[in-house]
């Protein structure tokens, strides 16, 4: 395998994944798909490979998948990325916006294919979405009225509601925290910041919002919160708060409500920009995605539980009710 050629204190540190198959006769497409955790972890591999299958690229027919990951430490990426880079493979396939930046940095000439939930102009890695320039296209979940939207509905099934923290990473790029500002002002509620930049970061923002009187929690969508879910889901549950935020898995773990893209639609979707630069296309001609349809998902169960009565004309709005 690859990795023993690398080096085994290599491997140790990267704890990198590499996965080849036997190429059949003809032209076999080879991509790297970079992750920030395992691929047995990773919540958007599946749809996204199952994109690949539909459009006709199938793992050891036609297509070769290597896979390389950091096991959730950001301080490995950047050896990471030049070891993905080193492999020359037709695309490189990051799934997570937050290691775009240091994939790019290892390479300006391989295509990138990103799916990201931070804002990639914001974030410096392209010049616009409808023009990316480059090597870098691929799919966006950002959109800037999501997060103002959540803060509305939670509004509407909590009438009373005066006080919620939004917990955000400072240094995930996007528009959503400003969002919520904005839309808190209007609807006459404070919005307490809960900084977390890191692991160690948690423990004093759930200080600070049980100190605060937080009523309720709102969770910037980013993969680093995502990877913490069951913490958050845990201190959002011993302190009775209910959560909003922008991905449905979140409501089915236990949050109250989401309002966001389906983010399987959108891993597919990453698919169909490597099938055409499979079939000849440049990245820097491929706008970049972005969701066109949102969902609301609101969670009854842990409405009963919380003392939250969802009003029937919230209920009418959502597009999924779990009970």
């Amino acid at each position: 395998m690859m990795s023993r050629l690398i080096g085994f204190s290599v491997v140790l540190f990267l704890a990198a994944s590499f996965v080849t198959h036997a190429q059949p006769k003809g032209k076999v497409a080879r991509l790297a798909v970079v992750l920030f955790d395992a691929p047995a972890t990773n919540p958007n591999l599946a749809a996204f490979l199952a994109g690949l299958r539909d459009l006709g690229h199938v793992e050891g027919r036609n297509v070769a998948l290597e896979y390389r990951h950091a096991s959730g430490r950001p301080e490995l990426l950047p050896e990471l990325a030049l070891q993905v880079a080193s492999l020359k493979p037709d695309v490189i396939v990051v799934l997570g916006g937050d290691m775009v930046p240091t994939v790019k940095a290892a390479t300006r000439t391989l295509p990138i294919v990103m799916l990201t939930s931070n804002d990639p102009v914001e974030a410096g890695v392209i010049s616009s979405f409808a023009r990316p320039g480059g090597n870098i296209t691929g799919v966006a979940f950002v959109s800037g009225e999501t997060a103002s939207k959540r803060l509305q509905f939670l509004k509407q099934a909590m009438p009373l509601l005066k006080r919620v923290a939004v917990l955000w990473n400072p240094d995930h790029p996007d528009g959503e925290y400003r969002s919520a500002e904005a839309a808190a002002r209007i609807l006459g509620i404070h919005i307490q910041s809960l900084e977390v930049r890191r692991l160690a970061d948690f423990d004093g923002a759930f200080e600070a919002a049980t100190r605060a009187r937080a009523e309720a929690l709102m969770v910037v969508s980013s993969r680093f919160m995502n990877l913490n879910r069951a913490r958050i889901l845990e201190f959002a549950h011993k302190k009775q708060l209910p959560v909003v935020t922008g991905w449905g898995p979140w409501v089915h773990a236990g949050g109250l409500m989401s309002y966001g893209p389906d983010l399987d639609i959108l891993a597919r979707r990453a698919a169909t920009h490597v099938d055409k630069i499979l079939k000849g296309a440049k990245p820097a001609d491929l706008p970049i995605e972005q969701p066109t349809k949102f969902e609301l998902v609101i969670n009854l169960k842990t409405a009963k539980v919380l003392g939250v009565t969802i009003h029937q004309s919230l209920l009418a709005q959502a597009d999924q009710v779990i009970e």
